[in-house]
């Protein structure tokens, strides 16, 4: 090899030694070439030698000039191949914070400090009240926020633009998730009693069938974009492929399940079989009475002129029933943890649970959806009852 090393004389008179070395190519093909500059020629041999040892055994990181937001911009353009428009959006809301408090930070100076000091910032004042950063922003919140720049940063290193993550060991601190626990009002789903009285509320309602299928543990765009070609009223069989969900809550989305487990058939309970057939019986007599002032749009949840109604629409009549009911109010995606707790605490298989769901992780369905309650539990009270010594009525008579 050539030895290429240049003598180079500064204004000042220092003498400094000088070469070129060429690192390989960029993600689009570009030759990349490094200078290097250093007081002595064995310097720059040495440095030499190991961009070229460190090209060869493929772990060379090129010195590059990319900020975190402008990576971070390459990053969702890539999941774009992977993920839905509504999950995008998403994961750029969730990014907000990070391109404003470390968007101009070049991706390689990035360190562990910054984010630690981002993550503990977020939590302490990251609420945005008109624009600005406000008050406490949720743990669970900012763990989500964490998850998203982690997965960028992976990519990160995947494409050897820096040589590990800084965000790989970033935790929100324990303090700060005792303090959430202790401070945040989280709103609870319903217990059985709720759920039970909210179905005897809606016996009369219009949309009966549509919400007695939220409370069976479907999704509310799973619920929009259902379609009566979908629903085999003969054999009591919904089958799950399609959404209608929203961006925004304002522009409709129309697409297929969520997951290839989202796609999935269900049988009908024998209360949602039943309603929904008196349902179709009532579309088709509203049909009758608008006449051509009905769109016979095939959609199952639609108005009386055949008009499908989307998430927030059915959100929205939800809650004027809840308020109409005097019953808390929770989501209708609420509901639907309410409904597989039922499930999980009446002995339905875990297999079987995380399928209604359209989940392929039981461990998930039972992690994120089901929480028991002390009502819950009371079948182990009572076991502890037979365990002490049998009817506490009958301990009772005798003291």
């Amino acid at each position: 090899m050539a030895d290429n090393v240049k003598k180079v004389v500064l204004q000042n008179g220092k003498t400094r030694y000088r070469t070129v070395v060429d690192a390989g190519r960029d993600e689009n093909g570009k030759r990349i070439q490094l200078t290097i500059t250093k007081d002595t020629k064995t310097e720059v041999k040495n440095e030499r030698d190991r961009i070229l040892h460190q090209r060869s055994a493929g772990t060379l990181i090129a010195p590059n000039r990319i900020t975190v937001g402008e990576w971070l911009d390459q990053w969702l353009e890539y999941k774009r191949r992977d993920v839905e428009e509504t999950t995008i959006r998403t994961y750029r809301l969730a990014l907000v914070h990070v391109y404003d408090r470390l968007g101009h930070v070049r991706l390689q100076e990035l360190t562990e400090d910054h984010v630690r000091d981002f993550i503990d910032g977020l939590v302490a004042n990251g609420r945005r009240k008109g624009g600005e950063p406000g008050t406490r922003l949720a743990v669970s919140t900012v763990e989500g926020i964490l998850t998203r720049l982690r997965e960028a940063l992976s990519r990160a290193v995947v494409r050897r633009l820096i040589a590990v993550s800084p965000a790989v060991h970033v935790r929100v601190s324990l303090a700060d998730k005792k303090t959430d626990k202790r401070e945040r009002d989280r709103p609870k789903p319903w217990t059985v009693d709720e759920v039970q009285t909210f179905i005897r509320g809606i016996e009369d309602d219009r949309l009966y069938a549509p919400l007695l299928l939220s409370l069976m543990g479907l999704r509310p765009a799973e619920v929009c974009g259902q379609r009566w070609t979908d629903i085999d009223l003969q054999r009591g069989v919904l089958e799950m492929t399609n959404t209608r969900t929203m961006i925004g809550n304002v522009k409709v989305l129309e697409k297929d399940a969520k997951t290839a487990a989202g796609e999935r058939a269900l049988p009908l309970p024998q209360w949602p079989w039943e309603a929904l057939k008196k349902f179709r019986a009532q579309q088709a007599r509203e049909k009758l009475a608008a006449g051509e002032g009905y769109t016979d749009t095939g959609y199952v949840v639609v108005d009386e002129l055949g008009l499908p109604l989307n998430t927030r629409q059915l959100r929205e009549h939800a809650y004027r029933t809840m308020r109409r009911l005097g019953l808390r109010q929770v989501r209708l995606y609420d509901a639907r943890h309410s409904c597989l707790t039922y499930l999980a605490v009446n002995g339905v298989p875990d297999v079987v649970l995380a399928a209604w769901a359209g989940h392929t992780n039981a461990n998930f369905t039972k992690r994120k959806y089901v929480h028991v309650a002390p009502e819950d539990m009371r079948a182990a009270a009572a076991a502890w009852d037979a365990f002490h010594g049998g009817d506490p009525k009958a301990a009772g008579e005798k003291m």
